[in-house]
């Protein structure tokens, strides 16, 4: 069983033990998932194609006329 404290600004450290279990490193974002019971699920959030969108810098180097081909 592992334990974490609230804090007064609502932050939770997660233990190292189920960092570990869970295979969470920094930045990994985690959704809660409250049941009727008291219970809460906790995962780590999956990320889709769109969660990536603006990750790499815009390039101008594509030809203005291989851009066109793709409209095609």
């Amino acid at each position: 069983m592992f334990e974490a404290t609230l804090t007064s600004k609502g932050q939770l450290t997660l233990p190292a033990g189920i960092r570990h279990a869970l295979g969470l490193a920094a930045g990994v974002r985690i959704v809660f998932t409250p049941l009727d019971d008291g219970t809460v699920i906790l995962r780590a959030k999956t990320r889709n194609l769109l969660d990536l969108q603006g990750a790499l810098p815009a390039t101008t180097s594509v030809p203005t006329d291989a851009m066109r081909m793709g409209d095609a």
